[in-house]
């Protein structure tokens, strides 16, 4: 007999939708298995399971045909947050006991889909693509506890990776979607600006930092997106959903005719086994009877340019925390919200020149092809003692982020990207394959992703250490 955990999310919204099962029987099935799991894992430092408990046995079941109604299905809520009457720390010591007064517009959002939000996820303290922090701790790989689950969704991936929750919400500024469902061989969008409405916390015209779904298959994925996506005024740069929902765009979705297929984006060396793992997948993907090719838009200087870019939201968004607690604040954040307030103007008139370029010529590539691929990552997931990579391949790194260029390229386009599982390393680490869809095309990337998904038939294997 199938557990409840063991359910796939649109598996489990089914049951809830029939009413097979209630939500507080979900509650309590994700409560057994995150306490069966998360001594060793610690994804979900912050749970609130009685809260749950309470607003299932209250929830009302009423007839609802929103695409992305969840009727009731507990999900996890990033730390970066806020979900009303707990707490919302970033992982930093600054906020390790702040409360937040009213859930943010993301899980308004959820909440008014139908979830039921139990515990918050772990994140690196501000930002970054490993999950630790001095208030949590470290979060660790369920497929080797000696490894990074990633960041900065790195919780959310772990939960998901470790059947504690069904649905995970992440946010993306250099990868942090992408890169942690990589490493913990789970499914993480990254959609383009506007597609989820943002929390008043960001600055409303920014582009680089969105919110989007996690899940275990491209399915729940876009039953995710189907529960956060919404056109709101409060968002400058928000967009309608399509008709009928992206579920249903999903399911209409057709093979890629044309891929255009690099392991490296012309940028810098890549890990070995990376390249050699997402190259059989890329080549898996002409058994739908689509081209593929190596090929990829012209991303010289991107990796400068979004440097500078990230730099300046930092300065933007965390600068006024630097003269009353720098000495509370991890060094790397540090060193970035300092490199934000030091740019000259030439600088980030260099930076804004280079991403227009680079768009139009993303956008010319995609008047010709229907996806670009490339590894989600340029290494597999590394030793959770280790901060960051400062090396690949022999290659000699110089800030704590080079090593995610692979997915910070691409979040300069605007374009929307998944990572999908396709593989896994000789040490059994999972690897992920980046779909990049073209500008405005989240609907599009959904279905082709399903396709290449069933294509690649990865199946997910758990490692017997950790759960």
């Amino acid at each position: 007999m199938t557990e409840l955990w063991e359910l796939s999310a649109t598996e489990a919204v089914g049951r809830l939708r029939q009413r097979e099962v209630s939500p507080l029987e979900m509650v309590d099935a994700a409560a057994e298995r995150i306490a069966a799991v998360e001594p060793r894992v610690n994804a979900l430092p912050i749970r609130f399971l009685e809260v749950a408990r309470e607003e299932a046995r209250g929830f009302r079941h009423e007839a609802n045909d929103h695409p992305g109604w969840l009727a009731g299905l507990p999900i996890a809520v990033k730390d970066y947050n806020d979900v009303g009457g707990q707490l919302t720390t970033c992982g930093s010591p600054i906020y390790a006991e702040h409360v937040a007064k009213a859930d943010d517009r993301t899980v308004a959002t959820l909440r008014g889909n139908g979830a039921i939000p139990l515990a918050k996820s772990n994140v690196p303290e501000f930002a970054g693509s490993h999950t630790f922090n001095p208030v949590w701790g470290v979060t660790r790989n369920p497929w080797n506890l000696g490894c990074t689950a990633g960041g900065s969704s790195g919780g959310a991936a772990a939960a998901l990776a470790a059947h504690e929750v069904w649905l995970a919400n992440g946010s993306c500024l250099g990868g942090s979607l992408r890169i942690p469902a990589s490493f913990c061989g789970v499914v993480g969008l990254r959609p383009g600006p506007g597609v989820v409405p943002r929390g008043d916390g960001l600055p409303a015209f920014d582009s680089l930092w969105v919110d989007g779904p996690m899940a275990r298959t491209v399915p729940d994925l876009a039953l995710m997106l189907d529960a956060m996506a919404a056109l709101s005024p409060h968002d400058p740069l928000s967009r309608p959903v399509p008709a009928g929902g992206y579920q249903a765009a999903m399911q209409r979705g057709r093979p890629p005719r044309r891929i255009g297929f690099s392991v490296d984006l012309g940028l810098r060396k890549i890990d070995p086994e990376v390249a050699a793992v997402c190259t059989v997948a890329a080549q898996q993907c002409t058994a739908m009877v689509t081209v593929l090719e190596q090929a990829a838009p012209d991303f010289s200087g991107s990796i400068e340019c979004f440097q500078v870019l990230r730099a300046l939201l930092f300065a933007d968004v965390r600068g006024g925390l630097l003269p009353a607690e720098r000495e509370r604040i991890n060094p790397d954040i540090v060193w970035n919200i300092e490199k934000g307030l030091n740019l000259s103007a030439d600088e980030i008139i260099a930076a804004r020149r280079t991403r227009h370029r680079l768009f139009h010529d993303v956008a010319r590539f995609f008047d010709e092809y229907d996806l670009l691929v490339c590894p989600t990552v340029a290494v597999p997931p590394f030793p959770v003692e280790q901060r960051f990579p400062t090396e690949i391949a022999g290659e000699k790194l110089t800030t704590y982020i080079d090593w995610m260029f692979l997915t910070f390229v691409i979040t300069l386009t605007g374009c929307p990207a998944i990572s999908l599982p396709c593989g896994l390393t000789n040490e059994g680490l999972p690897v992920g394959l980046q779909l990049v869809g073209r500008p405005h095309g989240d609907a599009e990337l959904l279905g082709s992703a399903r396709l290449v998904e069933q294509a690649l038939g990865f199946e997910r294997r758990m490692m017997p250490d950790a759960c």
